[in-house]
């Protein structure tokens, strides 16, 4: 079976804009759950609404990767499911490394979705002595000293950070030294790396911000339609003394985390 070591997706290569490249996956995820409804083929606007996108946006993507679908009939399923999954290198197996073993590391090492996607679980890794050996979803933890020699055993291309910020760094850089090119990273910081080295952050405490921001503002909204006057629109921020905070646009800008 071919591994991440010697196969790259095609993407980059082909021109594919990287807005398209993250809406593959959605694409994918709702193409699958239609396949394993036996769906033979969908529409446009059917995928599109399942997907969260809309119909347009759908059609360019799908033109960039040579599939436009049949008018009156629409997009098979399965063979787009192929396309799409060739298009993201899920066709191959892909071993990944997961560094920092702890309540997170162990969700991320039991998510059952790993293996269907194309991807392959290949360690665990972690700096506590006091972890080595302890099997975590079926999977001994081994120790933080054995990372690069791992990683040239199993051909490791994709490096999974789920450590203390503190340490992410560090991590990421020996994860780098070793040969990985890609890194999906859960610690709250912002790595540094080379060129040539892809890094996607998954950061919950900032989406749940960002909710917080649209909740924030929906009961503003709702103080001013059940007409509790300007006192409550101070106490929510949304009133006439809001407009120091408010963007040269009028909108209150959302605070990012520093």
């Amino acid at each position: 079976m071919a591994t991440g070591r010697t196969h790259r997706p095609a993407t980059r290569s082909r021109g594919i804009p990287e807005a398209t490249v993250a809406r593959l996956p959605l694409y994918l995820r709702a193409l699958t759950a239609l396949s394993e409804r036996s769906v033979p083929t969908v529409s446009s606007e059917e995928l599109a609404a399942a997907a969260g996108v809309n119909s347009a946006k759908l059609r360019k993507d799908f033109s960039y990767l040579g599939s436009y679908g049949t008018r009156g009939v629409g997009y098979d399923v399965e063979y787009l499911v192929y396309q799409i999954s060739r298009e993201l290198g899920l066709t191959q197996d892909w071993p990944v490394v997961i560094v920092g073993i702890g309540n997170l590391g162990a969700a991320l090492a039991n998510y059952g979705g790993f293996a269907s996607r194309g991807f392959r679980v290949a360690a665990l890794i972690d700096a506590d002595p006091a972890m080595a050996g302890k099997p975590v979803a079926g999977i001994p933890v081994q120790h933080a000293d054995e990372l690069e020699r791992i990683i040239q055993d199993n051909g490791v291309s994709i490096g999974v950070i789920a450590t203390p910020a503190g340490a992410a760094q560090a991590v990421c850089d020996r994860l780098v030294g070793a040969g990985v090119t890609s890194i999906l990273n859960f610690a709250p910081t912002v790595l540094t790396v080379p060129d040539g080295v892809d890094v996607r952050k998954v950061d919950l405490s900032i989406e749940l911000q960002i909710l917080a921001f649209h909740e924030q503002r929906k009961a503003g909204e709702e103080a001013h339609a059940d007409g509790a006057g300007p006192a409550a629109a101070r106490r929510t921020g949304t009133g006439s003394d809001a407009s120091a905070d408010q963007g040269p646009d009028g909108d209150v800008p959302a605070v990012m985390p520093a």
